[in-house]
């Protein structure tokens, strides 16, 4: 009859076991036995030379009691001496008590017993020298056999051959132990030595049986991981071993079906990928998660340097250049890159002239969530970014050629408002106001369309200078004083003394926060209040303007700082929507960052953050 593998396995490992089990029995019982003994002795021999600690150091303060009531300059009471002596007195005898109660030595009860005697007559001396005339208290110390100091030193000596005979008797137990120990280390040694030739044995005959079949199992499966498919496993018997060959032939026949039937159908897959991905006119790269290339079309190849994997060799490792530090990165964090604006775009020169690219990374992962790679994609937005810019421009000529004849209809309006050229009716008075306030208004909006043109241009530079941060709040706050005094509105300013100093051109960010201070004014109702404040971080500088007005709806705030946006509801009051684009372009011209926090009827607050520089302090 054949036994089953798991039957070989058990009786293979039976003999073993149960031999390992009767050494490991043994051995504990040894250890046991060994540990028990030795706890025992020094748990008790500990107890006896605790005491005599105590004893010892009970006897030397009734000692220095003594002697103190023995000097002429002694200032304490002699109640207070007595006090002192018999509370050492007491610790004494509880020590001794210990002692006698736990004898576990030869001649160790004969010596506590002496300490006993001697003790009580060291107290006993102890007690009439103090009870004694001062003038007798050094003679009754000093007596050559009945005096304090024969006694205690008697009751010393007592002491010590008390301890004497615990260390001796603990350093015994500790040697017996030692041998004791050498003795079931050398039987275990030996019993596991024989255990250990026992296995090799056993080890030995489980090679022949089982694993000479399993190796050659797992040498045919690492020859079909390879691509041998055409490898056969001999069935050798009817057992477990026989039935996992016969199911491995089955395994690998399969294989080389699904190989025949798929391959072409994974090269016309991989053959459409490629070519998808080469039909993009934009830069597309496909990374593994060593960043090393697995595809590339032609417009990455040509751009950014990428080497595409040849057939059989892993691609090379693409490094971003400079210009791509936002990539490299999202790359390096495993995170997504999406960028939006063209403030995020990168310049490359290629066929011999520049255009724009906003790159994008995604990240590949498997279904389970593991990451597999990264995807980065390089957006070619030169088109639309020169249309951008010539919008800009057209809207900064248009502007610009409004501003003359608007300053002259403004002019004339003044001029008849005046009645330098003749008397007014009520009714051409209140048309010529309506046309005044209109053609103010109008100025206004091509001032700031003129004013976000240049700094979206960089056509004129900053005159970056180090700035007091209060002295900037409180110019802008006066400056506004009267408007919110109009308008019955609260307005201060307020810094920490030691705020400091900022890299800032004055003009400009007086600007910044005007335009804000009005924002503000502008949607708060009388009674309401507008509050400055400055404070310091460790990096930055921040500036805030907050205010109890009528705040802003959540799904709006995103899109407070573009370019002609208004809140809807909001047409009654005075603006026209560039005022905090022109903001967001000067703060960041200046390198800082600017934030709204609002919420519905509780007011707004406009967080600028500007960076501490070397030269701003």
């Amino acid at each position: 009859m054949t036994l089953s593998l798991r039957r070989r396995v058990a009786l293979l490992f039976l003999p073993p076991a149960a031999f390992l089990l009767g050494i490991g029995l043994v051995g504990v019982g040894l250890l046991d036995n060994l540990g028990r003994r030795s706890d025992d002795i020094i748990r008790e021999n500990v107890v006896s030379l605790r005491a005599m600690f105590v004893l010892q150091r009970s006897l030397a303060d009734m000692e220095r009691v003594a002697l103190s009531a023995t000097r002429e300059r002694e200032t304490r009471h002699p109640f207070a001496l007595r006090f002192d002596f018999d509370e050492a007195a007491a610790r004494a005898r509880g020590a001794c008590a210990a002692e006698l109660a736990n004898i576990t030595v030869p001649g160790e009860r004969e010596e506590a017993e002496a300490l006993n005697r001697a003790l009580e007559l060291t107290i006993a001396c102890g007690e009439e020298l103090l009870a004694a005339p001062a003038a007798r208290r050094w003679e009754l110390y000093r007596a050559p056999n009945t005096g304090f100091q024969a006694a205690a030193t008697t009751t010393w000596q007592h002491s010590v051959g008390v301890w004497e005979l615990n260390e001796g008797a603990t350093y015994a137990a500790d040697t017996a132990a030692r041998a004791t120990a050498r003795r079931s280390t050398v039987a275990l040694a030996a019993a596991v030595t024989v255990g250990l030739l026992l296995t090799v044995a056993f080890g030995w005959w489980l090679w022949r049986a089982l694993i000479g079949p399993l190796r050659a199992v797992t040498e045919a499966a690492v020859a079909v991981g390879a691509g041998n498919l055409e490898l056969v496993v001999p069935c050798a018997g009817g057992d477990e071993l026989g039935r996992l060959a016969g199911a491995f032939n089955d395994m690998a026949r399969k294989l080389r079906a699904y190989r025949q039937t798929n391959t072409e159908r994974l090269l016309r897959a991989r053959e459409t990928a490629r070519a998808a991905v080469d039909s993009f006119p934009d830069p597309v790269l496909v990374l593994d998660t060593l960043g090393r290339v697995e595809s590339a079309n032609p417009a990455a190849r040509h751009l950014l340097g990428a080497v595409a994997p040849s057939d059989g060799e892993p691609g090379a490792v693409w490094v971003p250049p400079e210009p791509l530090a936002p990539v490299r990165a999202a790359l390096a964090t495993g995170r997504a890159l999406a960028t939006e604006t063209f403030d995020e775009a990168v310049a490359f020169r290629t066929h011999g002239e520049d255009r724009s690219y906003l790159p994008q990374v995604r990240p590949i992962r498997g279904p389970d969530g593991a990451p597999l790679g990264a995807t980065v994609v390089l957006n070619d937005v030169t088109r639309f970014r020169l249309l951008d810019r010539l919008k800009s421009d057209w809207v900064a000529t248009v502007s610009h050629e409004l501003k003359t004849p608007l300053t002259s209809v403004r002019l004339a309006v003044h001029v008849l408002l005046e009645e330098i050229v003749g008397p007014l009716e009520p009714k051409q008075v209140e048309l010529l106001l309506e046309a005044r306030d209109s053609a103010e208004r109008l100025l206004a909006l091509i001032e700031q369309l003129l004013a976000l043109a240049k700094l979206e241009e960089g056509r004129d530079p900053l005159d970056l200078r180090p700035t007091d941060a209060a002295a900037l709040l409180q110019n802008a706050a006066d400056e506004a004083a009267a408007r919110a005094a109009d308008r019955h509105i609260s307005l201060s300013a307020s810094a920490p003394a030691d705020l400091p100093r900022i890299a800032v051109d004055p003009d400009r960010f007086a600007r910044v926060l005007r335009n804000l201070i009005d924002n503000a004014l502008a949607h708060t109702d009388h009674g309401g209040s507008v509050e400055l404040r400055a404070f310091a971080t460790d990096t930055a500088v921040s500036l805030e303007v907050r205010d109890t007005g009528i705040g802003i709806p959540a799904e709006h705030l995103p899109h407070v700082f573009e370019r002609f946006f208004r809140v809807p509801g909001s047409a009654d009051r005075p603006g026209t929507g560039l005022g905090l684009a022109i903001v967001r372009e000067i703060v960041a011209a200046h390198g800082g960052t600017i934030a709204c926090e609002s919420a519905e009827g509780l007011g707004t607050t406009f967080r600028i953050a500007l960076p501490l520089k070397g030269g701003a302090r």
